[in-house]
């Protein structure tokens, strides 16, 4: 930083010795003004002179209110104004007394609005021109008097700017600073929105697997002794679920690795053309599972966007998952995946009697599937309904649209 910008900075922190030091340097130049006769004794050349005690100090007064402009514009103008017209009126040769109302009219332009800076400039200008011109000692056309009228309208032009120019660097930087803010807003909500995601998805897997792990774990428990073989393929349904697991685990959990990783995950998520596998695993744990479908789309119909396959994968998933653990050992479950017109209708339901049905709040230790399937469907503005059926057992209906937000923006584009 070179001496001048450090100069300027300490200025700057220090306004009032700012103030001050351009209060001497406006007296400075007026004495300096004060000093010269403006018309020689041929007309044309200059020559040196005394100025009368009176202008001195007026010259004294107008520089030492300057040091206030700051605080009071409004009033320091209005002071040096009437200084400076006492000046015009009386003085003779005149003094640059009107020096100070310029830089006071330069202030007022840039701390105030536009409307106030018209009407006190103008105000100003045709006061002191006008009394100058009037009442003055040299003729109403004099070059000094037409000095006054240009330099009060250099001043308010001059402040006016400034101001702008002030104006418009403040809305850039509040701009900005609000694209800053924004922008961190949105990472903070996508990363919320991530977060979210991947604990559904942990919680479904994880829920899941090991529900069918402990399924057949207790099988296998109860026959080890008298039927070795049903128990050993009980073991095996055990084995392949826990691997099952930890493949989707794995897939999951490679999502929060950083993008590039070559030992990131590649296998595609789950989707409605597993579901005969998903169903397996539950009928290997002893659920009955029947599964119907009618999706399969007609011609020239879009496909299911990998968004609404994984939602329509999981919601039977879940469900499946609170009828194997809530609704009873001799429960059953039926399985319909349907596509109507642009939406795609996932209806799961059961005839179970057990006690701690599905519809336990989450938080009131029900877990949270119910909740996990509410967010995936409204995320993709979809509509969930769940509750018991009449006459015993359990619903879950999920309307997804075919056409999500974004696959129709993309086939826009």
């Amino acid at each position: 930083m070179s001496t001048f910008q450090r100069a300027r900075r300490r200025l700057r922190a220090h306004p009032f010795a700012l103030d001050a030091a351009l209060a001497a340097g406006v007296l400075v130049c007026m004495v300096a003004g004060s000093l010269v006769e403006p018309h020689g004794p041929d007309g044309v050349t200059r020559a040196l002179r005394t100025p009368d005690a009176l202008s001195l100090v007026l010259m004294v007064l107008g520089a030492a209110a300057l040091v206030l402009r700051r605080r009071a514009p409004l009033a320091v103008l209005a002071f040096t104004g009437g200084v400076s017209l006492v000046e015009s009126v009386t003085g003779d040769p005149r003094a640059p007394v009107s020096m100070c109302v310029v830089v006071a009219l330069y202030t007022v332009a840039s701390a105030t609005d536009r409307p106030t800076t018209w009407r006190v400039g103008l105000l100003t200008m045709t006061v002191l021109t006008g009394a100058a011109m009037i009442a003055g000692p040299l003729p109403w056309y004099a070059q000094e008097n037409l000095g006054i009228l240009a330099w009060t309208g250099i001043g308010a032009t001059a402040g006016d700017a400034v101001r702008s120019r002030r104006a418009f660097v403040q809305a850039i930087r509040e701009r900005a600073e609000r694209a800053e803010r924004t922008r961190e807003e949105e990472a903070r909500r996508r990363v919320a929105e991530e977060r979210l995601r991947i604990a559904r998805d942990l919680h479904d897997v994880v829920a899941h697997h090991i529900a069918l792990v402990n399924v057949q774990a207790g099988v296998a428990a109860h026959v080890m002794d008298k039927r070795p073989d049903q128990a050993k393929e009980a073991l095996a349904h055990v084995r392949e679920a826990s691997r099952s697991a930890l493949g989707e685990l794995r897939a999951t959990v490679g999502l929060l690795r950083q993008s590039g990783d070559p030992e990131a995950p590649t296998e595609p998520a789950p989707g409605l053309d597993r579901l005969d596998d998903l169903a397996g695993t539950f009928r290997n744990a002893g659920l009955h599972v029947l599964v119907a479908r009618e999706d399969q789309r007609p011609e020239h119909a879009p496909a299911l966007p990998a968004a609404v396959d994984l939602a329509a994968y999981r919601v039977i998933q879940e469900a499946l998952t609170n009828v194997q653990k809530h609704a009873g050992s001799e429960a059953k479950a039926e399985v319909s995946v349907v596509r109507v017109g642009p939406h795609l209708e996932v209806t799961v339901l059961d005839d179970g009697t057990g006690a701690g049905r599905q519809e336990a709040p989450a938080g009131a230790g029900g877990g949270h599937g119910l909740l996990g399937m509410r967010e995936r469907i409204t995320a993709l503005r979809g509509t969930l309904t769940t509750g018991p059926r009449y006459g015993g057992g359990f619903r879950v209906h999920a309307i997804l649209p075919v056409e999500t937000r974004t696959s129709a923006a993309q086939d826009g584009s």
